[in-house]
């Protein structure tokens, strides 16, 4: 009876954390078909936020930023984390810890100081141009730098910078948990060392490049604080919603939101049946 009673408990436990979770996001998935602007009341069901969405200029430019600088960030993210994890995975253990609490250190930071941080590193950058470009001086070859940097480029390089460390934390476990075997018997069949690694060391570390991809993607269409520091006069996504906000939360927003969920949950399933695919027929092979 006791452990009917614990798995009972369990069951309610894991319905209380699931619902606090999901409640929230069904309740404005509903509501992105109100009729009315009420956040209070479903007078009836209706497509036109989804119309308006589709002819609300700013709302889809801050879009499409943001899905460009997510998917940019987090594919050159992924390409030097998963070098710097192979790098990392080749030192002795006292330097990999090094190395590996210094690569963790932007997780556990807060946003507010990696923003501000990247900020000044921008604004040092721009204060050294401009000496150079005004300077009498100077050499003119070296008036080349630009002065005025703030914008898709800055902005792309602070994603950058917050969606490495995800990558190396997802990819260096499963390099350390892989056989080492499985790449020297390759060699000794006569691969090289390219050949070695793109058929042997890259197919095992796929699903945690991709799950490292994924996590980079969704992190830096989510990203405010960052961009907010970086981005100069353009605007991501999560910034337009907070300059909207200040006045009044549009339907179209829930709209946007309910589409953007389904799209990612989407990717999810599709991610998860891939892995669950091969891992049964890894289980068939062997």
């Amino acid at each position: 009876m006791k452990k009917q009673h614990l798995a009972a408990l369990q069951k309610v436990y894991l319905c209380l954390i699931f619902s606090f979770l999901y409640v929230p996001i069904a309740v404005m998935m509903v509501f992105s078909f109100n009729e009315s602007k009420s956040r209070t009341l479903f007078t009836g069901f209706t497509l036109k936020w989804y119309q308006s969405l589709l002819h609300n200029e700013m709302i889809l430019e801050a879009l499409w930023l943001s899905l460009v600088v997510a998917f940019l960030a987090a594919t050159v993210a992924t390409i030097l984390g998963v070098m710097a994890s192979i790098g990392i995975s080749g030192m002795k253990k006292r330097t990999q810890g090094v190395i590996n609490t210094v690569s963790y250190l932007p997780v556990v930071n807060p946003e507010i100081i990696t923003g501000v941080s990247l900020m000044m590193l921008f604004v040092v950058y721009v204060n050294i141009a401009h000496w150079l470009n005004s300077n009498p001086s100077v050499p003119g070859f070296l008036k080349f730098l630009p002065e005025n940097i703030f914008g898709f480029g800055t902005l792309l390089i602070a994603h950058i910078t917050f969606c490495v460390p995800y990558v190396i934390f997802n990819v260096a476990p499963k390099l350390r948990r892989m056989d080492v075997r499985m790449y020297e018997a390759a060699l000794d069949l006569g691969c090289n060392p390219r050949q070695a690694f793109f058929k042997v060391v890259l197919p095992e570390l796929m699903p945690a490049i991709l799950s490292a991809f994924l996590i980079s993607l969704t992190y830096s269409i989510d990203d405010f604080i960052i961009s907010y520091f970086s981005c100069g006069t353009l605007q991501t996504l999560p910034i337009a919603i907070y300059s909207m906000t200040r006045k009044k939360v549009s339907p179209e927003i829930n709209a946007l939101s309910t589409i953007m969920f389904v799209a990612i949950l989407c990717i999810i399933l599709v991610s998860n049946a891939l892995e669950s695919r091969s891992y049964r027929k890894k289980r068939i092979k062997e």
